[in-house]
Order: structure tokens, then sequence, then C-alpha cells
């Protein structure tokens, strides 16, 4: 099947080249230059496990190519995919469907026969039949667009994957038109392999992707707070989250305690949904989603507070590593990154702040340039009074802490576990987890 990916980000070029990949036709447009300019040379535009690869092998199928050109994704396909960023809105907590809406518009300019378009970013329940009013208010006389939703639902670090084999497909449509049968054929090798399709409205397709992000945010936050609890009761918090997470009812997924949650979706979207429920008149209801984004927020504060107290309450000055930037190993994803948000706070307290990360140095630098950078873990640790071990990339837990240099009496406070507590302490330092 022939189909277009409008808008080739960290959703829409893992879609481009995963549904490449399922033997698809695919145009995969954007519109800016450096991404483009990646993408046209077959390489990947950010660091995404995979990804590269799945786009040189598209390319070189002959399946996957790339335009900055609405009308040639117009001629290309029948099928459209709005795959582009919906980001939390610079005055409120709602999602900002600008970036949305000017796909849509630009798109149906160059639409000159029926075509589909299916809503990929996620957005509030109520968008789709916005996005169908106002592209059958542009589209050319004649032309019929039929609209679906269908969120994603893949993970950073896994989304090639995520498209391939879906945990599940969600398809929502009008009755009486032909989106059901176009995307039932568009995932027939994932339905065939027994992946869940769940057929329903829009705004309860549009829902789906919101209500999973809160509950994940909510796990996540429930296990820090247990985390805080064994820290002023003397448990631990490692043996209560294993057996816990052995019921098979909860399960141990997002039972990890440590720095909590960050990246483009969680916050974004578990903060637009609780804007939806009190537009909505239903904010009461969703109190805890408030209380989850608060115990979220806190694990930062906890993170300053205890380089704080390690540095004797005084920080102005005093040199402090930070080992991560991303917002999770695997990529290179800074944005609401905790790594990035401690370190910019340890800053603004006073501290001589070096960051390290193996993937997202250019886009931490870009973000904030006022932190020193180091070019290698090692280096990036000499005469740190401490060091806040806050992305748990693998290569870290393979350091041996006898060669660092850092200051005497050095600190390590783990947020992100998996690090060697015997190996750090018999090397001298003092450690203390999150």
């Amino acid at each position: 099947m022939k189909i277009s990916i409008i808008g080739c980000g960290r959703l829409g070029a893992p879609y481009a080249a995963g549904m490449a990949g399922l033997g698809h036709h695919v145009l995969g447009l954007d519109t800016d230059p450096d991404t483009m300019a990646a993408l046209r040379a077959g390489k990947a535009p950010f660091a995404e496990p995979g990804l590269a690869e799945a786009i040189t092998g598209g390319a070189d199928s002959g399946r996957l190519t790339f335009t900055d050109s609405y009308a040639r994704a117009a001629e290309h396909a029948d099928v459209h995919f709005l795959a582009v960023p919906t980001p939390q809105a610079a005055d409120s907590d709602h999602h900002d469907l600008s970036i949305l809406f000017a796909a849509a518009e630009s798109l149906a300019r160059h639409l000159h026969r029926d075509s589909l378009v299916v809503v990929k970013s996620s957005v509030p329940a109520g968008t789709s039949a916005r996005v169908a009013a106002r592209m059958a208010e542009i589209a050319g006389p004649g032309v019929t667009i039929e609209v679906a939703a269908s969120p994603d639902f893949m993970r950073e670090g896994c989304s090639i994957a995520d498209v391939r084999r879906p945990t599940r497909i969600v398809l929502g449509v009008q009755p009486g038109g032909t989106a059901e049968a176009t995307l039932r054929a568009l995932w027939a090798p994932c339905v065939a392999a027994g992946v869940p399709l769940v057929v329903t409205d829009w705004p309860t397709a549009e829902l789906c992707k919101l209500a999973a992000n809160g509950f994940l945010a909510t796990r996540i936050s429930y296990v820090n707070a247990l985390a805080a609890f064994c820290g002023a009761a003397g448990a631990n918090i490692a043996d209560l989250a294993a057996a816990v997470g052995y019921d098979p009812r909860i399960g141990a997924d997002y039972l990890t305690p440590g720095l909590g949650f960050g990246g483009s979706c969680l916050s974004k979207d578990l903060r637009g949904f609780v804007a939806m429920a009190q537009s909505l008149g239903v904010g009461d209801s969703f109190r805890l989603l408030t209380a989850v984004d608060e115990i979220n927020q806190q694990r930062r504060q906890r993170a300053l507070t205890a380089t704080l107290n390690a540095l004797g309450g005084a920080a102005a000055g005093q040199p402090v590593t930070v080992w991560g930037a991303a917002f999770k190993p695997g990529i290179d994803d800074v944005r609401d990154s905790p790594a990035l948000d401690v370190a910019k706070r340890l800053h603004q307290a006073g501290a001589t702040v070096t960051v390290y990360d193996p993937q997202a140095m250019d886009l931490a630098r870009a973000e904030c340039p006022h932190l020193n950078y180091a070019t290698d873990p090692v280096t990036a640790v000499e005469q740190a009074r401490v060091l806040l071990h806050l992305t748990g990339w693998p290569q870290f837990a393979e350091i041996d802490p006898s060669d660092l240099r850092p200051a005497p009496q050095p600190v390590l406070i783990d947020a992100r576990g998996g690090l060697s507590w015997t190996r750090w302490t018999g090397a001298g330092w003092t450690v203390y987890p999150l």
C-alpha cells in the first residue's frame, strides 16, 4: 500500500521506516532542512536503536523515500498519517495542536482526490473531529477526506520493533466509511500475527494513548513514593518492589524506583489529560494524576537536596558531576530530561556542573550551554566532590570506581541503580541511593 507520513521526527521517522519494513511504499515528509538532509542521506536524524539500519533498508528496497513537498505527498498516496509533535502549550497544560493543524491544512490544499487522513499524534479527545472539519473546509470541490484516529504506542528506544509488532492497534473511525477496511488491510500482517485490534470511535481512540500514559506515570510515581517511605522507615525498596511485582495482577514493569519519568510523552500527556478533564468539568476525578506529576517533580528536588546535603549545604563553586543527560538510556532525547533538569538546578544553586552522556551531548549542550561537558565519563569525575548517576546507561556500571580521580571523600548519589555499591564503597566513596 502507498502511504505518506507527515512529520519525520521522533514519531514519524520510526513509523515511516517501520511501515516500509512491513512492505508498504512510504513517502516521509518533513519541512526541517536538517532532518531532510539526514534522511535523504540514509541517516537517522536522531539516536534511536535500529533506526539508521531501518532507513537504509527501506531506501535500498525502494519502499522508503522522503520529501519536503506536500504536493508530492498528496500525489503519492491516498492514505496519509499525521505524525507531528503536539507539545505542551506555552501558556497552559493543554496540548499545543498548532503544528498538527498546520500540517493538516497544508496537506488538504494539495489533495485532489478522495483520501484517508490518520491522526497518529497524541491529541485530546475531539481533535479528529476538528481536523476533519478543517480539512473539509479547505479541500477542493468533489474531494472527500475521511479522518481516522490511530494513536501510537511506540516506546523510545524500541520504536522500530514497536511499529513492526505493536502491542495493540487502535482504530477510531466514523460509521459508514471505508477507513476501517483500509486500515485493516494496512495492518493485516500484524493482525495475522496475533496483534490485538480495537475498533472504536474518534474520542475513545484519542483517549487510549493519554489513558495509558497516565497509568504508566502513576506506577512510576507510586514506586517512587514507596522509595521515600522506605527511606524513612528503614525498609528495602528493591525487595519491596520485587515482592509487589510478583503479583500477576500488578507485574514488575515500571516499578523501578529512581529519579522519575521524563521525555516528551508522559509528563505532557499527563498534564494535558488533567487539563482536558478540568475543561470537561470532571477535574476532581483526576486529582490523582496531579499528585502523580507532583511526586515525579519531587524526585528531582530530592536529588538536588541530597547533593546539597553532601556538600554541607553550600553548593557555590563546588565541583559536581552528572552522569547522564538523555531522559532514558539508548537514545539522545533530552526533552524534559530529569537528569538535565537536576544538572540545571545544581548550576542555579552555584555548583560547577560537568555533564557526560554517551549519546546526548550535542542536544544537551544546545539545551544547556552554560554547563560544562566532558569527553568521557572518567574525565568528567576528576576532582568532583559529588557524582550523580542520573541516566541508567549500562556503560556506567562497567566503570571501575578505582579508576576515577575525584576530590577527597567523594559522594555518589545513585538515582538510577545498577551500580555496585560494594565496589564503590570499597573504592572510598560514600554512596547514597535516591
